[in-house]
């Protein structure tokens, strides 16, 4: 069967393109999308060929992982979803139809779950991991740095975890706003001159236990550890493309017993999850429980859904950078 995609032509460049899928083999799913997500900061990598990004130096790029929509036809083997399940598939393409390993495929647990909001499971499920692999305990003081699509969710996610106070740090005055509709009980702006006091004054003057990096930005990460308690953590969920800051580490993390953590989605575990390490699924998991139960409100970022015809100009836009919706998704019903 034939389907269209979204790839990346060159620099700065996407187009919507055709592809040739076969029908599952032993072990695969078709899955037709209903909605697929942006991922903003690793889809403008990609775009722009940044430095730490998939297929750099390489055209054409496919892109797009996080999407939901419905099975339509299943491969031998295969046991956990049947055609006609709404599923959340991981690792899949910005494409009407995906053939994929029955393994990044989740049955959606709850019927109340829209597909435009669990599409963005398997992007929130990066915020979820890092904050898990800091051991936040209820009551300790979480910041968090770049409200994109993944700030937000850490945001909420660790409110929802029990942190106090959640405070948020982002440059962009709406999505300091977005931060505290959210959640969020503070929000700085970390190029303002008294950023660190602030910081401190509202945790007690000790400073927050837990920074969580997702900006991707050196000198965000220098501002978390100047920023931390003693024996605090700071993961870094964040992919940086430039690393500019110089940090002095004897001073800012040796001197102080701080921990720094590193949480790409690839350390992580694959079969069985434990404390502090979820794999994907699992993590999964929990996000779509926490969103169909209302602990999550993807409502209150998603902020744009274009149709994949306009993918040129969409991603015209994400590659000047400017304004570009937080919560943003193709609606592949609209081709």
């Amino acid at each position: 069967m034939q389907t269209k995609r979204i790839i990346f032509t060159e620099v700065g460049k996407a187009a919507l393109a055709d592809k040739e899928l076969s029908a599952p083999a032993d072990g695969q799913v078709l899955i037709e999308t209903a909605y697929s997500a942006i991922s903003a900061g690793t889809e403008r990598g990609m775009l722009m060929d940044l430095p730490n990004t998939t297929y750099q130096g390489h055209y054409p790029k496919v892109v797009g992982y996080s999407g939901a929509g419905v099975v339509r036809a299943v491969g031998r083997n295969v046991t956990t979803v049947v055609p006609g399940d709404r599923v959340l598939y991981i690792w899949g393409d910005h494409a009407r139809n995906n053939v994929l390993e029955e393994k990044n495929v989740m049955k959606i647990p709850n019927e109340q779950l829209h597909l435009k909001h669990a599409a963005f499971a398997f992007i929130a499920n990066f915020a979820s991991a890092g904050i898990r692999k800091t051991r936040l305990e209820l009551g300790e003081s979480a910041v968090v740095f770049g409200m994109g699509i993944l700030g937000t969710f850490a945001v909420m996610l660790c409110r929802a975890a029990g942190a106090f106070p959640v405070i948020a740090a982002d440059i962009d005055e709406k999505r300091r706003s977005l931060a505290l509709s959210i959640g969020a009980d503070y929000a700085f702006d970390p190029s303002h001159p008294d950023f660190k006091t602030q910081v401190k004054s509202v945790t007690g003057g000790k400073g927050p236990r837990v920074a969580i990096e997702i900006s991707g930005q050196s000198v965000a990460l220098k501002q978390a550890l100047e920023c931390l308690a003693p024996f605090g953590r700071v993961s870094l969920v964040g992919c940086t493309r430039v690393s500019d800051t110089p940090i002095d580490f004897y001073q800012l993390v040796h001197r102080r017993g701080i921990t720094i953590v590193g949480a790409h989605t690839s350390a992580r575990p694959v079969q069985e999850s434990y404390p502090g390490y979820w794999t994907e699924r699992d993590e999964c998991m929990a996000v779509m429980n926490l969103m169909a139960n209302g602990r999550i409100d993807v409502s209150k970022i998603l902020s744009a859904v274009y149709s994949p015809r306009d993918a040129e100009a969409v991603y015209a836009a994400l590659a000047e950078n400017k304004n570009f919706p937080v919560g943003a998704l193709f609606d592949w019903g609209r081709l």
